[in-house]
This record gives C-alpha cells, structure tokens and sequence, in this order.
C-alpha cells in the first residue's frame, strides 16, 4: 500500500522501504514506499527486517535508485545516489526537555492551556465567565486571561444558548403482574395477558408469542437469545426529543426469539443461556441489577429467523405489548412522578465544534434500525435506516436521549446496542453536558454491505461535516469486521478535512481491524473481555461511561495539538487501564 505526498511529508521520520520491485535509474516517489502502519505486522511475519542502514522517507525522497530491487526492500545509502541525510539535531546546553507525548491517548499536560480560562466580554457590561479548560494532564498549567472587545476582536464570544428542551417525567415501577387489565397505581404495572393474542393477529409471521415477568431474585431462568432491550416511555406532549416524556423506572421490556425448528435469532453469536450468566447487567443498553424483566418471548415462521421480516415482525409484535403500557401511562399527572428531568440542548458558543458520530448496521436482512418512531424507543412511525439508503441522518442530542432509534440488529451479544443504550447512551450524555465543547449534534450512518455503498454513505458523511464548520469530531461502531471498512472511510473522510477525529470500537483480539489509514491514529478501545473476545454475554463489549471519557478527554487532547503515541501492535489492556487511570483522577 503506497503513500501518498501528504503522507509522506507527515511521515519523513520513518523508515523508508519500497512497496514494489522498483527498477535502476527510479527516482524515489511517495508513491515507490511502503506505508509504515503496517511494518509491526511485517516485521512479525518477517517478511522485513529494518537495520540501523535504513533511510528514512524524509531522506530518500528525490534520490535515484542504482540497482533493481525487489518489494518491500529497505532503502539504504549504498543503492541509491542523491540523497540527503537529515543532519544530527543539537539543542543548546540551557534548553528545557520536551514534554512527552501521551500514551495512545492518555492526557499529557493540560488541554487548551490548562487550569481556568477566564474569559471578560466588555459588550455584555462587565460579564464574566469562568470555565475550567481541560486540565487531564494533572495540574502545572497557567491561569490564562484573555479580555475581547466585543465585534472588533473577530473572536465569537463565550455565551450558551438553550435551543430546546425536553421534560422527562419519571415515575417507579415497585411490581410487575399480569392479569386482565393494563394499568399502573401506586407503583404497581399490571398487564393484560390477553394482549398478546392482538400482536399475534397483526403480525402473522409470529407463531407463538408468551409474556412473563422475570424478578431480580429469580434470574436463574433459561432464555433464548436476547433480541432487545426496550424502556417503557411515551411522548405527552410534542414529537420524539421535544416537549414532555413519561417514562417507567424499575422495569424493562425483553425481546427473546427462535424460529419453529428452534434456530436462535441472533448473527454472530446468541446470548441464549441462564439470564443471570448470560448479561453484564447495569451496561447502559442491559437491564439494571434490581429491575424487573419483562419477558417477550417470540416464536418465528420456520426458516425467517435470519430475513429481515422475521425480527421486523418480532420487534412490532413487542412493540403492540408495549404500547398498551404506554397509553395508561399518558395521562399519569406530573405530581405523581418521582423525578421530573429537563434535558437541554445547548450552543456553546466560543468553544470548539464537535460531532458525535454513529455507524449503525445497515447490511440488511436481520442488520437494520428504525430511526425517529412516533413513540419513543417505538417501531410505528420509524424509518429503517436501510431503506433510507444508510445515508447519514443528524439529530439533536435530546432526540437521541429520547428514543429515537430503535434497534433490530442482531449481531454478537456482546458489542450490540439494545433500544436501551440509546436512551441513556453515556457519551451523548457526557459530550452534552460539557462546558468546553459546543456538541453540534449526532449524525448516524448506516453501514451497508457492498464496498461501493460503503464509499459513498462515508463520502457523505465528509460533505455534511463540511457544512457544519466542524473542528472535532469522536466516530463509534457496533460490532466488527465487515462495518469497519466504511468506520474508518468515515474517519479518514473528516480526517482529511482537517477535522480532528477520534475512532471508538471494539477491535481487541478477535475484531482488531483489518483496515486503517493515516487519520485512524487515536483509538479507544471497547472491549471488556479478558480474552479479547466475543463473549456472547449481552452488553459486556458496549461503551460504558469510562470510554466516553477517556474519548473525551483524547479529543480534547487533539484538539489542543497534543500528540497521542500510537499503541503497541498488538492489544494491551495495560494502555487501556493506564489511560483509564489517568482520566478518572481528573474527570468525576
């Protein structure tokens, strides 16, 4: 793989050798080298050995080559003539060390400058703000002030502005029953058992369909692969991410299905197995560890497990138990909620611009995501992200923590994203919340199956960016494998616009990527297995709140111009529990 001549100039240092037979009298090109990223895996094959004799890029570049030479050869003086060797730097006796670089990712001094920027705006009759900026690297940063006047500075001024709000009523659920009638008082939730026998009749590919109520105590219970894991909540007033949420604390809603032969529904790897073994209970997207499961267990026409009717069809069938809940839930008064939540979106105006950015699967058949349902965490109303092309779809940060995905993949247990985790998805929350990042919205992009589509949902993905004057920008995916090729397309897409970017998956052992490019060069890690594997555990592998952060806190790094070492070859959990260290001492 060759490098191109930005490449090259960002990589003068490394050693140069030649990714084809090159032949007597070439004038050495970017396009004659070797990209260094992969020279760890060729040095472990031992298909190269690089020497103390070999040049580096910087040196080579113009000089001729005086014998023919085979592929990945290194380039030393003896075989070429016009080169120029990089002269030994001397620093004077009285200069200070150079910092050092952070640790794949790890924070290294303070960001944007350290400690408080306090910020004075003369227009606004003497308002001061006061914000901390950055600080991971541990204290020894200077207070830095800084006085703007007004228009004339051309500088935008500091200042948030609300741009919606969502109000999230929260009201406990204590027990659980099933009986003849759907209804909720006093912290009880009655359901009416015969509700199943209406999702039978509108969903004619459901063969057999049970309803349970599984309690925190009594988890030692087999289950079949779990489909979803769905919150009970539903709009009062306004669409999804807008005006008033009712929603049910304590319990959750859990999708299970197999087809009649008994096939598990589920891709890579099926979560079926004894519920209290089988799921990593507290993940954001898993049940908590004192809630109450209810139980939908779908039985699907013989053979349709693995179409994209089969889960469609299960998904809607639970969907028709849920929203029964949902409709006694509307009209419950405020005064009886436990908790009433205001969720803002907010412009923070004079700090840096930045995306969220989600790769959902989008390779059809049982890979697929309703986006924006009428209801929140519904299915009615949504559109699949497939049929929409896997094109990406922004959406404000209240409308993704107000149920507007809804998910129907079935990939490995371990890194899926039930309906749940995008209900309270820990990064949106954080990035949100945050006084140092103006968080513009969050973009999803499908991920489609043919390399083509792959290109151009990433090549859409860069002309959104461009418009919305991004300086940063953190790109997550579920799963791995096939959806990492346009992963890092869409890294490498914002990257090359100049937009700093952070890449997030699980790659670990099992799913370490097979592609990468030059802007894929500050990554967090989401595994959580010991061994680095699909685990089949529900939610193990999943982003949890402690790699939003150490993401956070590597983006803000970037954006600051920090460098960020590159990791070992292969992966180490040491980096990932140093850098997690490090984070947690300075983010709360």
């Amino acid at each position: 793989m060759s490098m191109t001549k930005e490449h090259a100039a960002q990589l003068k240092d490394k050693p140069a050798i030649v990714c084809c037979r090159t032949v007597k009298g070439t004038v050495i090109s970017p396009a004659d080298l070797e990209d260094p990223a992969i020279f760890p895996d060729l040095e472990e094959s031992g298909l190269i050995t690089i020497t103390p004799e070999t040049l580096t890029v910087g040196e080579v570049m113009g000089a001729t080559l005086k014998i023919d030479i085979d592929a990945l050869n290194c380039l030393t003086a003896d075989i070429l003539d016009g080169v120029t060797l990089k002269a030994a730097a001397t620093a004077p006796a009285s200069a200070a060390p150079a910092p050092a670089s952070a640790a794949a990712g790890k924070p290294a001094g303070p960001s944007f400058g350290g400690g408080v920027f306090h910020f004075k705006v003369d227009k606004a009759d003497g308002l001061e703000f006061s914000f901390p900026l950055g600080g991971y690297g541990g204290g020894g940063g200077e207070f830095v002030e800084s006085v703007v006047a007004g228009e004339q500075s051309g500088v935008e001024e500091v200042s948030d502005e609300i741009t919606g709000t969502l109000e999230k009523r929260h009201f406990t659920v204590k027990e659980v029953r099933l009986g003849d009638k759907t209804e909720f008082a006093d912290g009880v939730l009655s359901i009416r058992k015969a509700v199943v026998q209406d999702a039978l009749k509108k969903f004619p590919l459901i063969k057999k369909m049970e309803l349970d109520v599984i309690t925190p105590e009594k988890r030692h219970v087999h289950t079949e692969t779990i489909m979803d894991v769905v919150p009970i909540a539903t709009k009062v007033e306004g669409e999804v991410g807008f005006g008033i949420t009712n929603t049910l604390d304590g319990t959750v809603f859990m999708l299970t299905g197999v087809d009649e032969e008994g096939t598990q529904v589920h891709e890579f790897g099926s979560s079926n197995g004894f519920l209290d073994e089988t799921v990593i209970y507290g993940r954001p997207g898993c049940p908590d560890e004192d809630e109450i499961v209810i139980r939908v267990h779908c039985v699907l026409e013989r053979l349709t497990g693995m179409e994209r009717r089969g889960p469609m069809a299960a998904h809607g069938a639970c969907d028709v138990v849920i929203q029964e809940v949902r409709d006694v839930l509307k009209p419950i008064p405020a005064a009886a909620a436990s908790k009433v939540e205001t969720l803002n979106v907010v412009k923070r105006h004079g700090r840096p611009r930045v995306l969220l950015v989600k790769e959902i699967m989008g390779q059809g058949a049982m890979h697929d995501n309703i986006l924006i349902p009428m209801e929140p965490a519904g299915v009615p109303g949504g559109r699949p992200n497939v049929d929409l092309g896997n094109v990406p779809i922004a959406m404000n940060v209240n409308e993704v923590r107000d149920g507007a995905i809804h998910a129907l993949c079935c990939i490995g247990p371990a890194s899926k994203e039930m309906t749940r985790h995008y209900f309270r998805e820990p990064i949106v929350n954080l990035m949100a919340d945050d006084p140092e990042i103006n968080l513009v919205g969050v973009v999803f992009v499908g991920s489609p199956q043919v390399n083509d589509e792959k290109t151009f949902v990433s090549k859409r993905l860069g002309a959104m960016a461009d418009t919305m004057d991004i300086e940063g920008a953190i790109v997550m995916t579920e799963g791995f494998g096939n959806n990492h090729v346009d992963f890092t397309s869409h890294i490498e897409e914002l990257g090359k616009r100049g937009i700093k970017t952070i890449g997030m998956t699980y790659a670990a052992y099992q799913g370490q990527l097979v592609v990468g490019n030059q802007y894929t060069d500050a990554m967090i890690e989401m595994n959580k297995d010991a061994g680095g594997f699909e685990s089949e555990r529900l939610g193990e592998n999943t982003l949890t709140l402690n790699e939003a952060k150490r993401a956070l806190s590597m983006l803000k790094n970037k954006l600051a111009g920090v460098p960020i070492e590159p990791p070992d070859n292969k992966w180490s959990q040491s980096i990932i529990d140093a850098n997690q260290k490090a984070v947690d001492a300075v983010m709360h």
